[in-house]
């Protein structure tokens, strides 16, 4: 296909904007967020190393791999989320009925098991395992290991929550969340993806991400506040983080969510935080749905890709309404105000328009 001498130009001048604007911005951010990776990860092994020494069964996961962290998301520069994964659900079934949106529970298989169950303690009357009781004690753990370790005059646990949150130097919030991992199962309520009439992502994908599984984690459950459900104790909340991060391998796709979450920590950190980086790392999945060929994800194409996620998030803010990747049912924006939100839309609409009619926008972005 013959294509016009002036638009190879605009391409190219768009290529040069994103290249300099991830080497200038995002590699910025990148080298700030991996030094302060390296310094709450200090702090929380020094914690977690004094919880097993008093509780060995909240052994901890969190190695270095090469500077990378397994089970260490980075929620913004400031923020970030440590995943322990505890051992042993041999005697516990998986059971997700869709009662209980984002979340499913961990029931007892046979109840003459219950004592073979490394957290016996911890299962209810009725069989099941209880997430809020395990968090429960894992937080006083916690409460007495920040009493206890080298960094104690840096590090402080932040009350006023069932979450087991800690303050370090003020500045930085770490949340260290238990959890399961659970390989090779795939929940109900995901079972629709992938959707049937789109071609992406390829099946060989899919069936290496179905093996891989999802993660249970023990946390609050936003889908769940103000139901008063009986199970709201009990259940956990289905994390699909790896599956996300293996589907957004290949292509620009990467780039693109970096250069988004930068754009985001710069512009679109707002009151009530409506906009997390965990949305755009969504609607970015939306994306690859809707431009499925691997040539659409190619460098001279990451402008049209990042303006088409930008028109999403608008239409969501307006819609008041962001559904869950692998769970539709359970919206992003939930227990954000309607004010955040609407506020949230005017200014991710000034900054689209600005990306939209002005090609070097980067350079004051």
């Amino acid at each position: 296909m013959l294509v016009p001498p002036e638009m190879h130009a605009t391409q190219s001048k768009m290529i040069y904007q994103m290249n300099k604007y991830c080497t200038d911005r995002v590699q910025a951010r990148k080298l700030q967020i991996h030094k302060t990776i390296i310094e709450v990860c200090r702090v929380v092994q020094d914690v977690l190393k004094e919880v097993e020494v008093q509780e060995p069964r909240f052994i901890s996961s969190l190695n270095d791999y090469n500077g990378r962290y397994e089970g260490l998301e980075v929620i913004s520069p400031t923020e970030f989320e440590i995943i322990i994964y505890l051992n042993q659900m041999g005697v516990l079934n998986f059971v997700d009925d869709g009662t209980l949106p984002g979340c499913a529970v961990l029931k007892l298989s046979d109840g003459r098991k219950r004592s073979m169950s490394l957290w016996v303690e911890f299962i209810t009357a009725s069989g099941y395992l209880s997430a809020r009781k395990i968090r429960s004690r894992f937080q006083t753990l916690v409460a007495q290991a920040v009493d206890k370790c080298a960094y104690r005059d840096c590090v402080k646990m932040i009350a006023d929550t069932t979450e087991v949150k800690l303050r370090i130097r003020e500045r930085l919030i770490v949340q260290i969340t238990p959890a399961f991992k659970c390989a090779g199962l795939w929940p109900r309520s995901a079972s629709h993806w992938p959707l049937p009439q789109i071609p992406w992502p390829h099946p060989n994908i899919v069936a290496e991400v179905k093996t891989e599984g999802f993660d249970m984690l023990s946390k609050e459950c936003i889908a769940l506040q103000g139901k008063n459900s009986a199970m709201e104790g009990d259940a956990w909340v289905l994390s699909f983080i790896e599956a996300e991060n293996r589907l957004l391998q290949g292509g620009y796709r990467k780039r693109c969510l970096s250069i988004l979450k930068t754009l985001r920590d710069r512009h679109l950190d707002l009151p009530g935080n409506p906009v997390t980086s965990y949305v755009m790392k969504t609607l970015l999945l939306y994306e690859c749905e809707k431009h499925p060929r691997e040539m659409e994800w190619d460098e001279s194409f990451i402008g049209d890709r990042i303006n088409g996620i930008f028109l999403q998030l608008i239409s969501c803010l307006q819609c008041r309404r962001c559904p869950h990747y692998f769970l539709p049912n359970m919206d992003l924006f939930k227990g954000k105000s309607p004010g955040a939100l609407e506020n949230a839309s005017k200014q991710v609409w000034r900054l689209t328009r600005i990306m939209l009619t002005n090609s070097r926008c980067l350079e004051e972005l």
